[in-house]
């Protein structure tokens, strides 16, 4: 008796680090890995204590400067490698929540595959995409069950720079890459 409660002790451990290290990567509206939307800036630190955050901080508000820029959070692996740049609501800020996240590392993906390295086939397979609109150098496709945008090149589409147009979803190549892939939090 004893050795089969050991077992099944063993076998429950097993299965929580098992559903702990997937948690860590998971995509859905309002979740990426453990931030949530309740998250705020003094969390950080915690969560990701065990990569390297990088904390690119604003000037504030100074004067007239209607372009000031965002506060960035990188979030980087022991290793080097780029997994994460946050941006909070509110700038220099610490109990402020984020309002997005671009994601950098594959491994992060939603619970029907979507992820950095999914084509356009992919993408419009497992998702109700809401809108496409276009930009001089790109197409944002919106993906509403995730509250996510996501840039695809131009280029890549064989669409012409600095044009304007409307683009279609049958306009876009079924092999088409992403540019940016980012949840937002608000």
């Amino acid at each position: 008796m004893k050795k089969l409660t050991k077992i099944v002790s063993i076998l429950c451990v097993s299965f929580l680090f098992i559903q702990c290290g997937k948690d860590k990567f998971t995509i859905a509206k309002g979740k990426v890995g453990q931030l949530t939307t309740e998250t705020t800036v003094k969390d950080l630190d915690k969560i990701f204590a065990n990569d390297s955050l990088v904390k690119i901080l604003s000037e504030g508000a100074k004067g007239n400067n209607y372009f000031q820029d965002d506060d960035v959070y990188k979030v980087y692996e022991k290793g080097g490698k780029l997994l994460l740049s946050i941006v909070p609501k509110e700038q220099l800020d610490s109990s402020s929540v984020i309002k997005s996240i671009e994601i950098f590392d594959e491994r992060f993906k939603t619970e029907k595959g979507l992820n950095i390295n999914s084509t356009f086939n992919e993408i419009n397979a497992n998702n109700a995409i809401s809108k496409i609109e276009p930009s001089f150098s790109s197409v944002t496709v919106f993906i509403d069950d995730l509250n996510a945008t996501i840039a695809l090149d131009k280029e890549g589409l064989g669409l012409s720079d600095y044009n304007m147009k409307k683009v279609s979803i049958e306009q876009i190549p079924d092999l088409a890459k992403m540019k940016s892939f980012i949840i937002w939090f608000n």
